[in-house]
């Protein structure tokens, strides 16, 4: 095999990826996967929290609020597509919001949001609600 011929497979293996990205997720888990703005740690962060879910992808949050609102928020995780974009998305909702409403987000909602998951997938919803709730919870008790 050439580089040529390798390269013509590479890119025929990519459309084929793509193509299943693309009949498996909505163009919002796509865009929001492929594009995490939110991801990263803040420094120096006001709430803060790590979980690791039953798929074993661990994620952690980091928030900034001041009088009771949300500011800025960061997650990372080492989860997969559609927990990259659950944790992007959850930021994108809860900046400049109140820690009342954003302990009032459910799962369901940002799985709505997103424009679902698959079944298989849900549970990455839930990860990035949990911790979350962890996260502010553990704050609102400080």
């Amino acid at each position: 095999m050439d580089e040529d011929d390798f390269l013509e497979m590479v890119k025929d293996l990519q459309r084929k990826i793509e193509h299943e990205e693309e009949s498996t997720y909505s163009q919002i888990v796509i865009r929001e996967y492929r594009n995490p703005n939110n991801f990263g740690v803040l420094k120096n962060p006001d709430a803060t929290g790590s979980i690791k879910g039953p798929c074993n992808d661990t994620m952690k949050i980091t928030l900034s609020i001041k009088d009771g609102i949300i500011k800025d928020g960061r997650f990372w995780t080492d989860g997969c597509g559609a927990t990259i974009a659950c944790g992007n998305m959850l930021i994108k909702i809860i900046k400049n919001i109140s820690l009342n409403d954003a302990l009032k987000i459910s799962y369901e909602k940002l799985l709505n949001i997103l424009g679902g998951l698959p079944d298989e997938h849900h549970h990455c919803s839930k990860l990035a609600i949990d911790i979350l709730r962890k996260s502010l919870k553990e704050y609102k008790n400080k």
